[in-house]
């Protein structure tokens, strides 16, 4: 636990960038000594209607590294994204940085390889990262120490990294008036999200905390950051929930009146692979692979 040890040290400089396709909020993340950053969580452009990928989000982040004049570290993903295509192997072969995640991908790589009928020889120990993160395990960006915390409950392999005094939570707490995020995935769990919940609100009441995704609730501007203070004294769900028992009810209704992401079927074959797309076939296209009836169909939305 970060208590157990030395404080991180650094207040990192944040910038976020909104992608409004699927609500996803990238991070470049740099240590203001050294001018060396981390990329987090960052979004290959898809158009499932085309099926056309393109690169504009991912080139956006390298252009403002560019013009800050900062040095890039790591590629870092907090978990398989199930409503968009990661970047991180696009970003891996443009830039030659390290690409990690935590370390229970693992688990999420066997789960949806065989959702998908994915042959023998797809790897499933995680080799598609660099680097695989475990439970309180640190490293640095520049001279900022970064510590891994492993939050499931979103799905099997959730991790926020915090950053000095910023912690990117993905999506395990939205903004206060967005609540938290659904536990109904393939390895979900909305038990696990609560005890994830609890380690994140336990930091100190100050922590910067960003958020994956922003919903904009009531058709407001995109918002991404809070305080551990904040959510705890805002979040709609967290202030109605105040108990294990009370937020599992809670979540589990409320994750059973919401449709399944579009994209999630499309998205975690490339996100289980790092990021990348499936290998062109012997007409050197490339084909994604759509396994049907492997979900619940909410056939009323």
């Amino acid at each position: 636990m970060i208590t157990n040890k030395e404080p991180l040290r650094g207040r990192p400089i944040v910038k976020a960038f909104f992608e409004k396709r699927t609500f996803s909020v990238q991070y470049v993340v740099a240590d203001p000594e050294t001018k060396r950053c981390a990329i987090i969580d960052p979004v290959l452009d898809f158009d499932p209607k085309s099926g056309a990928t393109a690169t504009h989000s991912a080139d956006e982040l390298l252009a403002h590294i560019d013009q800050e004049g900062y040095s890039l570290e790591w590629i870092l993903d907090t978990h398989p994204h199930a409503d968009h295509f990661s970047a991180a192997g696009y970003l891996k072969d443009k830039t030659g940085v390290p690409t990690a995640i935590g370390e229970k991908v693992t688990e999420v790589q066997k789960l949806w390889k065989g959702l998908y009928n994915l042959p023998d020889s797809f790897p499933t120990d995680g080799s598609q990262w660099d680097r695989i993160f475990a439970d309180g395990e640190r490293f640095t960006i520049g001279k900022m120490d970064v510590e891994v915390m492993f939050t499931p409950g979103h799905t099997l392999a959730s991790v926020a990294y915090i950053v000095g005094d910023a912690a990117f939570i993905h999506d395990t707490i939205f903004m206060p008036d967005g609540g938290t995020a659904r536990a109904d995935f393939p390895g979900g769990s909305a038990k696990a999200l609560w005890n994830s919940i609890q380690r994140i609100m336990a930091l100190p009441d100050n922590t910067r905390l960003f958020t994956g995704h922003d919903y904009m609730p009531g058709g407001r501007e995109p918002r991404w950051e809070s305080t551990v203070a904040q959510q705890r004294a805002e979040n709609t769900h967290l202030t109605k929930a105040k108990t294990e028992g009370e937020f599992v009810a809670l979540r589990e209704k409320r994750d059973r009146e919401l449709p399944m992401p579009k994209l999630i079927l499309h998205s975690l074959q490339v996100n289980i692979r790092g990021g990348r797309l499936p290998e062109p076939e012997n007409n050197s296209k490339r084909y994604l692979k759509i396994p049907l009836d492997a979900l619940d169909a909410p056939w009323d939305e």
